[in-house]
């Protein structure tokens, strides 16, 4: 009888060393994580995009204490401009970019408030809950490109990717975003209202494609005066062709970045 008892606390406590080594693993604050890029599609414009707004600047904080990594853009569209305020960070090139994914990801037609995760999975773009589930999948799969971005030489920015060579018609894509932005809505749906903005895309440029699964370059940095230094990262990602969907991504802040002559 005692000695079933004490094989049973043993058994019992191997049980929770072993699980305390597996909970210890996945807790790592070192363990590897695969980037999620969180694409936001909106506008000044729309009473429904604040909430959205807000969301997409709390996703990259929020769910770092928990081992994954938003990489978060805000794309601003133009076609609300006609409709009552123009919004300064839209841009026709965002909303052609938002049309493609209507396209890929048979969706009836563009709105916003909209939230595309990885390239891959599509919802309205205030619902918090429906963000950090999707997030969450997309971080569990496993990484497809591998993307790397630093700065060797002042002005510029060294980026290699590497995938699969099945990858179809794989494209490498810079975006330059800005955080901590403020506008003071004069007119629209949200006329009087003071709106916050994390992430804006300020700039997107198609770097080229990976030959043979691989791609390096060194590219030169242009960012405008009225861009705050501080607040700007570069966000690097791979994108299949066919799908839309994004196969990694890194992202570096230029706030530490030795930059020169780059104003424009």
């Amino acid at each position: 009888m005692r000695m079933a008892r004490f094989t049973t606390l043993a058994i019992l406590a191997l049980a929770a060393v072993s699980l305390s080594i597996v909970l210890a693993k996945t807790s790592e604050p070192g363990a590897p994580r695969k980037a999620v890029v969180v694409e936001l599609f909106t506008s000044e414009g729309c009473s429904s995009c604040p909430p959205a707004d807000e969301l997409l600047a709390h996703l990259r904080q929020d769910l770092s204490a928990k081992n994954i990594e938003v990489i978060p853009l805000g794309f601003h569209v133009d076609y609300w401009n006609s409709l009552g305020w123009k919004d300064r960070f839209s841009s026709a090139e965002f909303s052609r970019r938002q049309e493609q994914y209507t396209e890929s990801l048979r969706v009836d037609g563009p709105y916003t408030p909209e939230m595309v995760v990885d390239g891959a999975v599509e919802f309205v773009g205030n619902d918090a809950g429906h963000a950090q589930r999707t997030i969450r999948e997309a971080a569990s799969q496993p990484e497809v490109a591998t993307v790397k971005v630093s700065t060797a030489v002042a002005d510029q920015l060294t980026v290699q990717a590497k995938a699969p060579v099945s990858a179809k018609d794989a494209q490498v894509v810079l975006a330059i975003t800005e955080d901590n932005l403020t506008t003071q809505v004069g007119s629209g749906e949200n006329g009087g209202r003071t709106l916050h903005h994390a992430a804006v895309v300020r700039e997107l440029r198609n770097l080229g494609r990976l030959h043979e699964g691989s791609f390096a370059a060194n590219v030169p940095l242009k960012l405008d005066k009225d861009w705050k230094r501080a607040d700007l990262r570069a966000v690097v990602f791979v994108q299949e062709g066919p799908t839309g969907k994004i196969l990694g991504a890194a992202t570096l802040a230029l706030g530490s970045v030795a930059l020169t002559g780059q104003l424009r």
